[in-house]
C-alpha cells in the first residue's frame, strides 16, 4: 500500500514538471519531427501525392467553360407550314428568295409568303406572312382566299407555324387596318420574337391591308 502511495505521490510529481516545462518539450517535439522528415526524405521514402491524371485535369480545365458558355445552339428554320385554330385556317408557305414583286405576286398564288428579308423561326425579329383575301364568289382559286378572316382575329388568338420538325406557337397582340402603302406598321428588325400576317381587305383596290401581330408563346419538336 505503501508502496502505490509513493508511486502515485512520483507521477504527480513529474506531471507537475512536465507541465512547467511544456514549451520545452514541444520545441524538442516539432526538432524531432523535422529531423525525422529530412531523414526520410534523403533517402525518398516519404509518401508521394498521387498528382491529377491526364483525362481528369483535362475535364476540370473544361468544366468551368462547359458551365459557362454550354448552351442550346439558336435553331433557325423556315416556315412550311401555318394554322389558325380559330379561323379553320391551315396552308402551306413558300419562302422565296428574292423581294421580285412579279416573284412574289406569283408565289402568292399558291399560298402563304414569308417575306425574304424578314426573320426566319427560332430567331429574334420579324416573320412576316403574307396573303391574299377575297370573298368574291366568283374567285374559284383558293389561294386567293388564304388569309380570309384574319381581321377577325383578337387579342389571345392563337397562331401555330410550323417547320419540318418544329411547331412554334404565338399569341396576337394586335389587329390593325393599315394604309397599303405604308410599311412602317411592319417592321422587319425587333428585339423580340414577332409574327405578322398581312392580307389586303380586298382583292382588288389594294388601298388597305389588315395588319396581325401575334408575340412567340413557345416551340417544341414533333415528329415527322
Amino acid at each position: 500500500m505503501q508502496g502505490l502511495i509513493s508511486l502515485i505521490a512520483w507521477l504527480a510529481r513529474a506531471g507537475v514538471q512536465i507541465y512547467a516545462r511544456k514549451w520545452g518539450f514541444l520545441g524538442l517535439f516539432c526538432v524531432l519531427f523535422f529531423a525525422m522528415v529530412f531523414v526520410l526524405a534523403q533517402f525518398d521514402l516519404l509518401p508521394e501525392i498521387k498528382s491529377v491524371s491526364g483525362t481528369s485535369q483535362a475535364v476540370l480545365s473544361a468544366s468551368p467553360h462547359i458551365a459557362t458558355s454550354a448552351r442550346t445552339p439558336l435553331r433557325v428554320e423556315l416556315p412550311i407550314n401555318v394554322a389558325i385554330p380559330t379561323l379553320k385556317l391551315a396552308t402551306s408557305i413558300e419562302n422565296p428568295n428574292t423581294t421580285d414583286i412579279a416573284a412574289l405576286d406569283s408565289l402568292l398564288l399558291k399560298g402563304v409568303v414569308r417575306y425574304p428579308t424578314s426573320a426566319k423561326l427560332g430567331e429574334t425579329g420579324n416573320v412576316v406572312l403574307f396573303g391574299h383575301s377575297s370573298y368574291l364568289p366568283i374567285v374559284k382559286n383558293q389561294a386567293y382566299k388564304t388569309f380570309n378572316g384574319i381581321q377577325k382575329l383578337v387579342a389571345g388568338d392563337t397562331i401555330v407555324v410550323s417547320s419540318s420538325g418544329t411547331s412554334y406557337t404565338y399569341r396576337v397582340r394586335s389587329v390593325a387596318k393599315e394604309n397599303a402603302d405604308d410599311n412602317s406598321a411592319i417592321p422587319l428588325v425587333t428585339v423580340e420574337k414577332i409574327l405578322t400576317l398581312v392580307t389586303c381587305d380586298s382583292f382588288g383596290a389594294k388601298t388597305d391591308r389588315f395588319v396581325v401581330v401575334a408575340d412567340f408563346v413557345e416551340s417544341h419538336s414533333v415528329s415527322n
